[in-house]
């Protein structure tokens, strides 16, 4: 007992202590330019790092404090607290239900003169659905409803989601029928994500039921309607009942803006099924059909990512033949996958083909093709490419330049990554330590020491040594 008596004393001190050194890092940090930060971070003399670091530090205090009250009392922040403060401090806390709920409530109460607004009391109501706290959520929804703040249908319908993700059908379907109650109208978004709930509990048949329900009332269905329903059966293995649902859809007049094809395919993916896709679009370039270019992209990114380069390469030259018009993401996984197997004249022709297209090359579309040649030892041409992209291209950023810092290091080609590491400098990107280090390193084992001086120099320039 006497062990556990000292233990707690103990505890206490360091929580003592604890509170302590953060108030005394809030006074350091923020108490000299709290005073100036005004609303939205502004202020006459403040400056927007000042009021997000001081965001950063209550949301802090929320998340990881037992007793935030207390600690938060002590900061001297009532200048600043207003709806913009209350909403940053809450997103900041999206996965911390109750301590969100609390803090909410010592704003309220410490703080008279704020008076939160549907959008506070809202993003309060996310986050306690999605951390499941449901009876706070609802005592929430209750002070909304007592001061006639309305909640949004795209609420409601987040609600309704996260109650099929936890298996909570029941309420999802009350919370539904209750829509009236919030003035909230039984929209395509809410239908949806009452769609969303059954079929995330399997209830397929009842999911069915609501889509002919909606075309009675007349309700439209859009794309994310045909999708879920789609997604669901396909990821229960039920691509039958999928096929045979937009084909009823179709003859009833509904086609989804989507094609049906397309949406079986998404649905395979989704739920796992590549070589299921990969044969539905085989079938579909036979005949004479082309996947919409986001499917495609899905698709494509996938395959990729199972190493089949060949297939996909192959895949995108059938589609384009039959019509298919690429766009910027297209030539981004196309451009990234040829290069990665060092298909690196698949890869050029790819991109020559953005241009063509009126595309002007941003970094990430060329990094590929740069690391494709210095990994097979093109180093010239991969400057003489770097150097057509510059002109040609968006201006490189810091992780291309660091990228080739490491592919010339790799290389033995410290010359040049000497030049490309004070070409950074001139575009005022600040390289790290660590490539200051290899770069002259590199350079004093090559016997480059005038060189390699120099580039001492400009890191000590750079830092202020």
């Amino acid at each position: 007992m006497l062990l556990f008596a000292r233990l707690i004393v103990l505890k206490r001190t360091a929580l003592t202590l604890s509170d302590r050194t953060a108030f005394r890092t809030l006074k350091t940090a923020a108490g000299n330019h709290l005073s100036n930060v005004g609303v939205g971070g502004g202020g006459r003399d403040g400056t927007n790092d000042d009021y997000f670091a001081t965001v950063h530090h209550i949301s802090n205090i929320v998340r990881r404090d037992i007793y935030l009250e207390r600690t938060l009392n002590k900061m001297c922040i009532s200048r600043i607290v207003n709806s913009e403060l209350v909403y940053r401090v809450l997103r900041s806390c999206c996965n911390s239900g109750i301590e969100s709920f609390r803090f909410f409530n010592w704003v309220r109460t410490q703080h008279p003169q704020y008076e939160p607004t549907t959008v506070e009391f809202e993003e309060l109501l996310m986050i306690l659905a999605r951390t499941r706290h449901w009876e706070t959520m609802w005592k929430v929804a209750h002070q909304m409803k007592t001061q006639k703040l309305p909640i949004s249908t795209s609420v409601v319908s987040f609600i309704i989601e996260h109650y099929g993700k936890n298996g909570l059908i029941d309420q999802a379907v009350e919370l539904f029928n209750r829509c009236k109650n919030f003035n909230c109208s039984q929209t395509t978004e809410i239908y949806n994500s009452l769609l969303f709930a059954l079929c995330e509990v399997k209830n397929f048949q009842g999911a069915y039921a609501l889509v002919r329900r909606m075309v009675r009332k007349g309700v439209l269905p859009d794309k994310k309607t045909y999708s879920v329903l789609v997604n669901g059966w396909c990821s229960a293995g039920k691509m039958k009942e999928a096929q045979s649902f937009l084909e009823e859809m179709s003859l009833k007049g509904f086609n989804p803006p989507v094609r049906g094809r397309d949406l079986l395919i998404d649905g395979l993916l989704n739920a796992g099924y590549l070589e299921s896709a990969k044969g539905l679009v085989r079938k579909m370039t036979k005949e004479g059909f082309v996947p919409d270019v986001s499917t495609f992209n899905s698709l494509a990114e996938a395959i990729c990512q199972s190493g089949e380069i060949d297939f996909c390469v192959g895949l995108y030259h059938d589609v384009c033949r039959l019509g298919l018009c690429p766009d910027i993401e297209t030539y981004k996984i196309m451009i990234a996958a040829t290069s990665k197997v060092g298909r690196i004249d698949e890869a050029f022709s790819i991109l020559y083909r953005s241009l063509e297209d009126g595309n002007k090359p941003f970094p990430s579309l060329y990094a590929p093709i740069l690391k494709g040649l210095c990994r097979n030892g093109l180093f010239d041409d991969a400057f003489s490419f770097f150097s057509d992209m510059k002109v040609k291209g968006h201006p490189p950023n810091r992780p291309v330049y660091t990228m080739l810092l490491k592919m010339c290091a790799r290389g033995g080609r410290y010359i040049e990554a000497a030049n490309y590491l004070m070409e950074m400098t001139e575009f005022k990107l600040s390289p790290m330590s660590r490539h200051f280090d290899m770069v002259t390193d590199g350079l004093k084992n090559c016997g480059k020491h005038d060189m390699a001086k120099r580039i001492e120099q400009l890191e000590i320039s750079l830092r202020g040594m």
